[in-house]
């Protein structure tokens, strides 16, 4: 379960929770394809580190039409 940061910070951020799941799938998928010796060696999950960065304000949601 995802208890930081909370979920609820997360919505706000994003706008929805559906779009709140795709940006953090496709980010932690990233995550996992390109930096899986950082995560193992500190020992961090990638849901973790990609909704610190939806808070942090490094990734960002793309509308699509």
């Amino acid at each position: 379960m995802l208890v930081d940061p909370p979920i609820d910070k997360l919505v706000e951020t994003v706008g929805n929770k559906y779009a709140l799941v795709g940006i953090l799938s496709k980010r932690a998928r990233t995550l996992m394809e390109k930096r899986h010796d950082y995560l193992e060696q500190e020992n961090v999950n990638a849901v973790s580190l990609a909704a610190h960065e939806v808070i942090d304000g490094k990734v960002e949601g793309v509308a699509e039409d």
